[in-house]
Parts: structure tokens; C-alpha cells; sequence
């Protein structure tokens, strides 16, 4: 083949430190904005950022050229330090040290896309906990909750 030609699509989730409520309305559209900025800037596609006040998801096309722990390690470094910038109130953030990564069919992005944007109507009767441990079933993943929340 003359060219290498790739299309990852990826649902990645991680949350905040503790699953602290820190990330709150008068800055979330301004860090995913931010987020996407970097995505791009790593030769990612990204499609949407989303979440509540304790966790974010991203919809991304990975690029072939960087590694999916290169990616999250760089949205999660520059956002951290971008989230601190914005007021003493955020001096003390913070993600997890883990995340989650899923891959998906392109044929799916679009419902991820709406799952996305819908976050704040799921989380109004459904924490973070039970969303992620529902993902992680569905995708396979066995858990050992002793490990998975530190």
C-alpha cells in the first residue's frame, strides 16, 4: 500500500480527582473548547467533549501518529494547568490518575455524539459510578471495585 490510512474512533472518560464536582458551569464550555483545541493541535479529530462536574467523555477519531496514553496523558496535563489558571477557586484541580478508553465503529460515532451531549439530563438520577461501571460491563471489562475507584 502507498499510503497508511487509519480511522480509531474512541470514547474516552475519565473523572476528576476523587470524583470532586470541580468542574463547574462557569468554565466546562470554556475547557472543552480548550480540550478540543489540544486534541487538534495532536492531529486528532475530535468530534465532541462533554460531561458533568465530576467527569468528562470525549468522542475522538485518534490519529495514527500518537499513542491513546500520549493523548490522554497531554488533554489531561494542559487541562489541568489551564482549569488552575482560571481563578483561585480552581488552584486545587485535579484529574484521576486512570481513565477509560472504548473503541467504536464509525458507524456508531453519532450516537456516541448524542450520548455526549445528553450527560447532564443522564446524570440528573445517575452517578458517575454507575454510569461507568454499566460501560465497562458492556465493553467487557471485568472490575475489581476495591481497585478501580482510588
Amino acid at each position: 500500500m502507498a499510503h497508511s490510512l487509519a480511522k480509531i474512533i474512541l470514547h474516552v472518560i475519565f473523572s476528576t480527582k476523587n470524583r470532586e464536582r470541580t468542574i463547574t458551569s462557569s468554565i466546562r464550555l470554556k475547557l472543552y473548547e480548550y480540550m478540543a483545541e489540544v486534541g487538534r493541535d495532536m492531529g486528532c479529530d475530535v468530534y465532541r467533549i462533554g460531561g458533568v462536574e465530576d467527569h468528562v467523555h470525549l468522542a475522538i477519531s485518534l490519529s495514527r501518529t500518537i499513542t491513546i496514553s500520549d493523548f490522554i496523558k497531554k488533554i489531561k496535563t494542559t487541562s489541568s494547568v489551564w482549569i488552575k489558571e482560571q481563578g483561585q477557586e480552581h488552584h486545587g484541580f485535579s484529574w484521576q490518575i486512570g481513565f477509560g478508553v472504548f473503541s467504536i465503529s464509525f458507524t456508531h460515532r453519532e450516537a456516541l455524539i448524542s450520548y455526549i451531549d445528553e450527560q447532564e439530563e443522564h446524570h440528573r438520577g445517575y452517578s458517575f459510578q454507575e454510569e461507568y461501571r454499566e460501560i465497562l460491563k458492556k465493553n467487557g471489562i471485568e472490575i475489581d471495585e476495591k481497585y478501580l475507584w482510588d
